[in-house]
């Protein structure tokens, strides 16, 4: 019986595990290595590792967690996993069980792209979800929001931020503008295009242009998805998390769930998705892990 598995080896998982070590919890740190942003070729926006691409960043965070002899680092997929008790019992890929008291969930999130064509061959090279994240290196650049409804309006404006030249484009759907909503857009020089897109075209490196159904040809530097509903782990599921709409976990205070004894942290969570604050979560799960756990072996 370990005291915390950790799902996930990403920036939550990997600093989540980094406190727990440094309070001398046994640790069994379990990923697939299908990082969401395995395509983006740099991580921004993280202090003192600002630019480093996804993998090194991980693997300095493992590399970490080597002078620690109480964490135990396995690539490897959780394919179930179960409250036992007041305890948890996972089952990994090659069929083994492992138990611990409990149970962080730092899975991420998958990214559900538009089926548009060229939006798979870009993504992380021009397709992001991310102004944050991907907007200062397409500074200045014909951009396009990608979205539908209220939002829509929202990513548009926000991008404004990065570049004077920015296109809402909706793909064909329902966006229920006001009169007021697009007076406001064209203000800030927003165009916006209604007709449904065919493919995104460029060099195989970067896009160039985005093609719409009615043979319209827009310049595009980069594509910003508005943020729409993501597919949760089928961990989370299995073990009766709430969800939202959008398909992330409601955590309370230091990344709780309704579970008791099962945190989750990262993008799965409910906050912004930066690596950052992916990082700053694990951080604070792995404080209220250690406090619960402190507790417990201290009620007598």
């Amino acid at each position: 019986m370990r005291d915390v598995i950790i799902v996930g080896g990403g920036p939550a998982g990997l600093n989540a595990a980094l406190i727990l070590a440094r309070c001398r919890r046994t640790v069994l740190l379990c990923d697939a290595n299908r990082p969401r942003n395995a395509g983006s070729p740099r991580t921004w926006g993280v202090f003192t590792r600002d630019g480093t691409p996804p993998a090194e960043l991980r693997a300095l965070g493992r590399a970490d967690l080597d002078r620690y002899d109480t964490v135990e680092c396995r690539e490897t997929e959780v394919l179930e996993a179960r409250r036992d008790g007041d305890a948890f019992e996972v089952v990994l890929s090659d069929g083994s069980r492992e138990r611990a008291r409990r149970l962080l969930l730092a899975t991420g999130l998958d990214q559900n792209l538009p089926e548009v064509d060229g939006f798979e061959t870009y993504w992380g090279h021009g397709v992001h979800s991310c102004p944050y994240c991907d907007g200062y290196e397409a500074r200045d650049k014909p951009l396009i929001a990608y979205g539908h409804g209220p939002g829509a309006k929202g990513l548009a404006l926000e991008l404004t931020v990065w570049s004077a030249d920015v296109t809402l484009c909706t793909d064909g759907r329902e966006t229920d503008f006001s009169d007021k909503d697009r007076a406001r857009l064209d203000r800030h020089g927003i165009r916006v295009m209604e007709a449904p897109l065919s493919r995104l075209e460029g060099d195989g490196d970067r896009p160039s242009r985005l093609v719409l159904g009615d043979g319209t040809a827009l310049p595009c530097h980069a594509i910003f998805l508005m943020p729409e509903a993501c597919l949760p782990s089928e961990l989370i599921r299995q073990l009766g998390c709430e969800l939202t709409r959008k398909g992330t976990v409601p955590t309370e205070e230091y990344e709780k769930t309704n579970v008791p004894g099962l945190y989750v942290a990262g993008d799965a969570s409910r906050r912004v998705q930066f690596a950052v604050v992916a990082a700053a979560e694990g951080a604070m799960a792995a404080f209220a892990i250690n406090t619960e756990l402190l507790r417990a072996d201290t009620a007598s």
